[in-house]
């Protein structure tokens, strides 16, 4: 598919000749958005490689004029080690994945690359729910959250929800681990810095650096754009706080 290039900001949008197909209201396109300008800001557009695994997130790829490659289910934390091994530390490898890519099916990729050290990106949309292939339960579901698998809401049979952010900032080889949203300009602005903080770990070669970020999903949540973002501020931010997790410029 020929892509054309866009102007202005970002630069690295891409305008692609189909409509988005993302859901209205869902945030998946200004969290791409982020990622270009973030890219852009850094200078290293020449040298990025993206790579998505399966699930909305994955327009990414078609979205942002970057080398980039789209991989199986839950692996591009696998393929993203490789290739960094293979090209050098020159090439910033980022993955880019929904919670469910990244932490349900590629729980264990994700994991182990972090306990490895691995000098690659990851970037997780969390919307709290296996938004592509219509709402269920994923390991982000918050507690009662109805989902088409949970139809009288999560509960203690169901387990409990994942908190990758502080998780994988407890594990030694991170460099970085933070949470944003974007559910008003400042925590836009909050959440590039976390973006771009954590591609800044990968550039001085310091580890694996992780950014999750919540977003909506109006359509699986059955709720307006506007009641979404109520959703994200007043239920999803008191189990998944924003900020900063791990933040180190040396792993001992």
């Amino acid at each position: 598919m020929e892509k054309e290039w866009s102007t202005g900001t970002p630069r690295l949008w891409a305008r692609i000749p189909v409509p988005l197909a993302f859901c209205p209201g869902c945030q998946h396109g200004t969290a791409i958005r982020a990622l270009c300008e973030v890219i852009d800001d850094l200078g290293i557009e020449d040298n990025t490689v993206l790579i998505v695994g399966i699930g909305c997130s994955a327009m990414a790829f078609i979205l942002t004029n970057v080398d980039s490659m789209m991989v199986a289910h839950g692996r591009p934390c696998d393929v993203a080690s490789a290739m960094k091994r293979i090209l050098g530390k020159d090439t910033i490898i980022i993955t880019w994945q929904g919670d469910g890519d990244s932490i349900a099916i590629g729980c264990e990729p994700t994991i182990h690359a972090a306990a490895r050290g691995e000098k690659i990106t990851t970037f997780m949309l969390n919307n709290s729910n296996f938004g592509t292939t219509g709402g269920q339960l994923a390991p982000t579901t918050i507690m009662g959250q109805v989902t088409t698998t949970t139809p009288y809401g999560r509960n203690h049979d169901h387990g409990y929800p994942i908190e990758a952010s502080e998780f994988l900032g407890n594990l030694r080889g991170v460099a970085y681990s933070a949470r944003g949203a974007f559910t008003s300009p400042a925590n836009y602005q909050k959440t590039k810095k976390y973006m771009k903080r954590a591609l800044e770990k990968q550039i001085d070669g310091v580890g694996y650096s992780f950014v999750e970020i919540l977003t909506t999903c109006p359509s699986n949540w059955h709720l307006s754009p506007k009641e979404s973002l109520r959703r994200i501020e007043e239920e999803l931010i008191p189990q998944f706080p924003l900020g900063e997790f791990k933040n180190v410029d040396k792993i001992e």
